[in-house]
């Protein structure tokens, strides 16, 4: 498993800096330091190891649907499971770093794999936490103000992801360690229960 690592990883760094087209898989297996055959023991080809390292769940986390679906309704405990998500992410440092300019990569020079996580994973996750919203505020199908809020709440956490860089100028000890993350989170949950608080006081103002 050893050389499946590698090949992820320097595959990752080489897509990231030169995009799926412009990389091959002969030098992928000259950084990785492995023979070129594992890429195909391993991946099938370089389309399947383009797929791999997208969907790497390391940089790639995808929110699970079923946080949203509890019997019993948490939202802190739904919203904490949402944030978290992305932001455990963060602690890989470097990485993760890397992760975000080849999603960046992938929009300018689409290969499709990012509309099929669009379909396959975000949408889902959304439809799952606009019905968690709706039960919350006590409505029987979500409108565009459900679907506002929700994808505000979800903002919060993407906006820790994409913003790295510039928090590390300006306050990089909001970031620069796990605890200092997990912190950064427990807020953004904090955050996110007062705009889910104020959308139900506005749809069910106290007389």
């Amino acid at each position: 498993m050893e050389a499946r690592t590698r090949l992820l990883d320097s595959a990752l760094n080489l897509f990231a800096e030169r995009g799926y087209a412009k990389t091959s898989t002969r030098e992928i297996a000259r950084v990785a330091n492995v023979n070129i055959s594992a890429i195909s023991y391993y991946f099938g080809d370089k389309a399947g190891l383009y797929r791999a390292v997208f969907n790497d769940p390391r940089t790639n986390p995808n929110v699970d649907p079923a946080i949203f679906e509890q019997d019993e309704l948490d939202l802190r405990l739904a919203l904490t499971s949402l944030i978290c998500t992305f932001t455990d992410s963060l602690k890989q440092g470097e990485i993760m770093e890397t992760c975000m300019k080849l999603h960046f990569r992938e929009m300018l020079e689409p290969t499709g794999l990012w509309v099929e996580e669009i379909d396959s994973a975000i949408k889902p996750a959304h439809q799952g936490m606009t019905r968690l919203l709706c039960r919350y505020l006590e409505i029987p199908r979500a409108d565009d103000d459900v679907h506002r809020l929700a994808f505000s709440i979800t903002g919060l956490a993407i906006s820790l992801m994409i913003s790295g860089d510039v928090m590390m100028a300006i306050r990089p000890g909001l970031i620069a360690k796990p605890r200092a993350i997990d912190q950064y989170a427990a807020r953004m949950v904090d955050y996110a229960l007062a705009m889910c608080e104020d959308e139900k006081k506005r749809r069910h103002p106290v007389s």
